[in-house]
């Protein structure tokens, strides 16, 4: 009888973190045109609609909740988050995350004010220190294994302005306090559109980054079967030309079409 109930416990054991791990936490940041609340208040974006893709075929649920990507990241080491969409590879995330096959290419450029093009003279980001110029960038998010290795150096770091989002560094690059900003060109783009400043800016030549996105899993609170069952799906989606579809929906959006 003893035996029994061991054997019935731990299968309701088993049976409650099967399911414990179905129900996924998931972070989220206002990242427009990737993850947002649109008219109705409900959670939209390229990236919600491919993470919603992957986890509906998967058959998992998920929780989301809306928090700074940097202390997202932390939650994903801690394991008091799940999963994060929208994340780029680093070796540093690799030591506390799992990393989904990639879903979409993200890439990062400098934009500068139309009238200031000419003037800002750069081949390399390097080219910063000694310069006059100041570029604004994103807290937490991630900018290539160059300008990582580059803001060690406080005499990088000095051209350097590090605010929570977009809007806030539109602002300053309008008002002149920045030089230029470095922003993923969707985002822009939507900014852009979003906000009637079509004209105002311009793609600068420098090279910053470019890297595919994954879905980053806490290696504290999920298992290798969960990233394989999520890679599955994405596998299956890509073949079945669904992932394409959704990211040529949000470019036609972006464009105005």
């Amino acid at each position: 009888m003893k035996q029994i109930i061991i054997a019935v416990l731990l299968t309701f054991a088993f049976t409650f973190q099967v399911t414990a791990k179905q129900n996924l936490a998931v972070g989220w940041e206002l990242w427009y045109p990737y993850q947002y609340h649109n008219k109705s208040r409900e959670l939209v974006g390229l990236d919600f609609d491919i993470f919603n893709a992957v986890v509906s075929h998967a058959g998992l649920n998920v929780t989301y909740t809306e928090l700074p990507w940097k202390r997202h990241v932390h939650y994903i080491k801690t394991g008091q988050m799940d999963v994060a969409m929208g994340s780029s590879f680093t070796s540093e995330r690799e030591k506390f995350a799992n990393f989904s096959h990639p879903y979409r290419k993200e890439q990062v450029n400098l934009f500068v004010r139309n009238k200031d093009l000419k003037a800002i003279q750069l081949s390399s980001l390097s080219e910063l220190i000694g310069s006059r110029f100041m570029i604004g960038i994103e807290s937490g998010y991630f900018y290539g294994e160059e300008f990582q290795t580059l803001i060690q150096d406080p005499k990088f770091q000095a051209h350097i302005s590090e605010v929570i989002d977009l809007e806030e560094n539109i602002r300053l690059l309008i008002d002149g306090h920045l030089d230029g900003i470095l922003v993923d060109p969707v985002t822009m783009a939507a900014f852009v559109k979003k906000y009637r400043l079509e004209g105002q800016f311009s793609k600068h030549s420098l090279p910053i980054y470019q890297a595919d996105i994954h879905i980053m899993l806490s290696k504290e609170s999920t298992d290798i079967k969960l990233l394989n069952q999520i890679n599955k799906s994405i596998s299956e989606l890509k073949q079945s030309g669904e992932l394409d579809k959704l990211i040529a929906k949000w470019t036609r959006i972006n464009k105005g079409g």
